[in-house]
């Protein structure tokens, strides 16, 4: 289902993509993963009721595992003024059998064969790198777990059961989050037990109705990525240290400390790269919430399509919902050239002229395959932002040509 949504939202900048880094032929000769549908026949029959399920039953702490996804809390914003509403916020958990991923050797040694892996003369550096990849693989292969709940602890003392998970192992619900916050205060939100939320707790971030935001890609736009090129994808997801693009994170940190936004960290990327992206935001840039698909992949091919097909209308969609959150916000939206970030942020843009107040593309010019495409040409660009004042969207291929216009955001 995933795959054919994709396929129909392709639009032309994707085929252009598609067809300059060979993607179709390249992931034709990826391995298909173990099947992550290993589950009780009950959890697959009854896992199409969502939330409803009577069936459903809390993680067994012993071979099971969840993701709490940290997330941003608003108060509802209604037509009539009164008094401020409750906070709440979108919880979203991911549900695990632990290290049930099966024949994972065989996948390393082929994305090893596929970046060239192999033909590095150092054996040191060859062993480090398969070590690598079969700690960010895991995520791909391990079994999900549809029909199951999670108790969650928050800093008041109340408990919380979010699930079950629907039959992609993942929940997603509305929560009312008691008490008094500040807007900018983040809370810790823990598991019982503790220890079966194998990446820690969840961080959520209070955000009043009205004030500063930023929408920001992450794949080239913040993170050295490659996405016009397949073995780049492969390489910089699986096998590299994660960079940041030189400059960002500087940059961030002066919007941050200049106009104090609430951050939205918004990727193409499946659900299965949260703890790798999770843990390079923090390392590098503002703490904020990370929004990725919600599909469950079967095979590496369907990885390197989720970066590459039906990207504009997966970002306009998610934004749809941010808007609906905090449709008072002031949006900053930064992207690049590589995907269809221009022309997501453009259709959004025309959908809610006074919610975007600034937009920034980067101009990626230091990837081969990007030179076979009109990516960066000024004519895309003019198409891309029709009917969107001049003054709101700018490139860049240097992000120092972006303080003064930031610093500029103040007066608004």
């Amino acid at each position: 289902m995933d795959k054919a949504r994709q396929k129909m939202q392709e639009t032309h900048q994707d085929r252009e993509t598609r067809s300059a880094g060979s993607f179709p032929s390249f992931e034709s000769q990826l391995p298909t993963l173990v099947s992550r549908l290993n589950f009780p026949v009950v959890d697959a029959v009854t896992s199409y009721l969502g939330l409803h399920n009577p069936f459903s039953h809390t993680v067994e702490p012993e071979t099971e595992a969840v993701w709490l996804l940290d997330n941003t809390a608003y108060r509802p914003v209604h037509v009539y003024p009164h008094k401020p509403q409750p906070w709440q916020a979108e919880f979203v958990v991911a549900y695990f059998l632990r290290n049930s991923g099966r024949d994972i050797s065989k996948v390393v040694a082929d994305i090893a064969d596929k970046i060239g892996l192999d033909q590095e003369g150092d054996a040191k550096v060859k062993e480090d790198g398969e070590s690598r990849i079969r700690e960010r693989i895991q995520p791909f292969l391990d079994s999900i777990r549809p029909a199951r709940m999670v108790d969650v602890k928050f800093l008041s003392g109340d408990v919380t059961r979010l699930g079950p998970g629907g039959r992609n192992g993942i929940s997603s619900q509305l929560v009312t989050v008691k008490g008094e916050h500040k807007d900018g205060v983040k809370a810790e939100v823990t598991a019982i037990p503790e220890e079966v939320s194998t990446h820690g707790s969840m961080i959520v971030d209070f955000a009043e109705p009205e004030g500063w935001a930023v929408i920001s890609d992450i794949d080239d736009s913040i993170k050295v990525t490659m996405t016009p090129s397949p073995i780049g994808i492969l390489r910089t997801t699986f096998v590299d240290t994660p960079k940041p693009i030189t400059g960002m994170p500087d940059l961030y940190q002066h919007i941050h400390s200049t106009i104090r936004p609430t951050w939205f960290y918004l990727s193409a990327s499946p659900y299965n790269l949260y703890p790798f992206l999770r843990t390079f935001l923090r390392e590098f840039y503002p703490q904020g919430t990370t929004i990725l698909r919600d599909a469950s992949w079967m095979d590496l091919a369907g990885f390197l399509a989720s970066l590459t097909q039906g990207t504009q209308a997966y970002k306009v969609d998610r934004m749809d919902k941010v808007h609906s959150w905090l449709p008072k916000r002031k949006f900053l939206c930064v992207g690049d050239s590589t995907q269809t970030d221009p022309e997501a942020y453009g259709e959004i843009y025309r959908k809610y002229p006074h919610w975007i107040h600034a937009i920034f593309i980067r101009k990626v010019t230091d990837v081969a395959e990007l030179n076979e495409t009109d990516k960066n040409d000024d004519s895309r660009f003019e198409k891309a932002f029709k009917d969107v004042p001049r003054n709101i969207w700018r490139t860049f291929t240097d992000p120092r040509e972006l303080y003064e216009a930031v610093d500029a955001l103040v007066k608004e």
